[in-house]
């Protein structure tokens, strides 16, 4: 335990920057988010993307379940679905409750599979520097990080619909 707590400091008691998790979330973050744009253009955006791949696997969602799906608040689920409504991407339809429901729209659907072709060559880019190996235990300790630090976030990954349905 004393060699774990040494290897986040410096001589000085203070933690080296490059040691800071948060910190290499962050660049990591701004690298996948550049080689994003770079692949796919600047038509779409990352969470665009992911609200695009949920209302492909689960069409008429709700925007409230949709946040929770893609991990991001209610009010920029919103915004955003607004954005892609907007870009002709997706329909909203008021629902009983005053829910608002979304769907896919075909342009949406094609703009989906035309990223979807592209994602692979994505992946490739942010991962070929680590043997097959290595790519698989670098995505499973983002998702067991992801999962374990999942309610300190201020959106938590809520998979309502998936859950609703293993039960």
């Amino acid at each position: 335990m004393a060699a774990q707590q040494a290897m986040f400091q410096d001589p000085g008691g203070a933690l080296a920057l490059d040691d800071q998790p948060g910190h290499l979330i962050r660049r990591a973050h701004q690298i996948a988010v550049s080689v994003f744009h770079s692949t796919m253009g600047g038509d779409i955006t990352p969470v665009q993307y992911a609200i695009l791949k949920c209302l492909q696997a689960q069409p008429g969602i709700d925007q409230v379940t949709l946040a929770q799906e893609v991990a991001l608040d209610t009010s920029s689920a919103a915004l955003t679905a607004v954005r892609l409504e907007t870009k002709g991407w997706i329909a909203r339809q008021l629902a009983p409750k005053r829910q608002r429901c979304l769907f896919l729209t075909a342009q949406g659907s094609d703009m989906l599979r035309q990223i979807d072709s592209r994602m692979h060559a994505m992946q490739k880019t942010l991962l070929d520097d680590f043997s097959p190996h290595d790519q698989r235990e670098f995505l499973r300790l983002l998702r067991h990080f992801t999962a374990s630090k999942n309610a300190m976030s201020r959106a938590p990954y809520r998979p309502q619909a998936r859950e609703q349905s293993r039960a």
